[in-house]
């Protein structure tokens, strides 16, 4: 995935051994690339109305599908078992709009070029249908939760994740999962540092 702050490509095995809240997720291996300053640019300025953005937006979603691949082929590389042992690529892309009161959100992603240079079924797409029945297009953030901390929480619990933007997960004792986003997260302090730093965002 890449994140609010369009700063890298991160990437991570991971084995499942199952679906219930009490099956293990194990990492197998992490892997990352920067973007490129040019690329970043575009992705920034294609947040906002410009000329050709069809046309543009799509060679950025190539371009962002060629870092992808990148990652994911280290990643591949490194599966024990080799290629055959993946079942697939979940690949968000990269958000460039996203207005769930207006019923969309635009990710960017070229998923068909990522599968071609990969060789494995590429899984992408993951907010609309969550925006479809009402949600704020963060479906996997809740389920995540759910799987790695349902089982150990003993009463209500909330879980906040502060990226880009802030999210919430309430776990209920019931073992339903909801979630939702609260508002900015790093990417006020990731601008202001832009602007009167020159840095992408305080390491500190």
């Amino acid at each position: 995935m890449s994140g609010t702050s369009i700063d890298a490509v991160d990437g991570v095995l991971a084995r499942f051994e199952g679906v219930e809240a009490s099956a293990p997720a194990t990492t197998l291996a992490f892997e990352s690339t920067p973007i490129p300053p040019a690329l970043r640019a575009e992705l920034l300025a294609l947040q906002s109305s410009g000329p050709d953005e069809l046309g543009r937006a799509a060679l950025a979603a190539n371009a962002l599908a060629d870092l992808y691949a990148t990652v994911a082929r280290r990643l591949i590389a490194a599966a024990p078992g080799g290629p055959d042992a993946v079942a697939a690529i979940g690949a968000h892309g990269q958000t460039v709009r996203h207005r769930p009161e207006l019923g969309y959100t635009i990710q960017l992603l070229n998923s068909a070029r990522l599968a071609e240079a990969t060789g494995v079924t590429v899984a992408c797409d993951f907010r609309s249908a969550d925006i479809a029945v009402g949600g704020q297009g963060a479906p996997l953030v809740p389920a995540f939760h759910a799987h790695a901390f349902g089982a150990a929480a003993t009463g209500r619990a909330a879980i906040v994740n502060i990226g880009g933007f802030a999210n919430v997960t309430l776990l209920e004792p019931d073992g339903a999962a909801t979630g939702h986003d609260t508002g900015p997260g790093n990417v006020l302090m990731d601008a202001w540092c832009e602007k009167h730093t020159g840095r992408p965002y305080d390491a500190d």
